[in-house]
């Protein structure tokens, strides 16, 4: 049986502050959005700049650590999956949404409520095992 791979890696600035709110079990799970933008030259040497918007999904320590310490326009790396939820409205409309859920997040930039410049990491997996939740990555 062949094995399949969904894995996203976004780097972006927040459109507005995390919001969070508990599942019925009193689970937490924060949702933000993401814009990363990119630019290039057409050949005809016009410069294009694009805008993409990245609905993301973080659950339980994750998700409290998002709303504790993301703010609207700070920049993020954020690793996950991308997932597809479907719904019908009151009317019986179907929608479909793809979000990013976050399995790692990591706060780039300045620290807005700290004087030390480092960049911090955190990650679903190894914090829900109670080990390290500071990773490296190689960029």
């Amino acid at each position: 049986m062949s094995r399949g791979l969904n894995k996203v890696q976004i780097i972006g600035h927040l459109g507005k502050d995390p919001e969070m709110r508990y599942t019925p079990s009193g689970k937490p799970v924060t949702t933000f959005t993401v814009a990363v933008s990119r630019t290039w030259n057409s050949a005809d040497g016009e410069r294009h700049n694009e805008t993409e918007w990245f609905n993301v999904v973080a659950w339980g320590t994750l998700a409290e650590i998002c709303k504790q310490y993301l703010v609207k326009g700070q920049q993020v790396y954020v690793e996950g999956r991308l997932q597809t939820r479907r719904w019908d409205d009151k009317e019986g409309v179907k929608h479909t949404s793809v979000e990013v859920v976050a399995s790692e997040m990591m706060m780039l930039g300045d620290r807005r409520d700290s004087n030390n410049n480092s960049q911090e990491s955190v990650s679903a997996a190894s914090d829900a095992a109670g080990g390290n939740t500071e990773d490296e990555f190689p960029f």
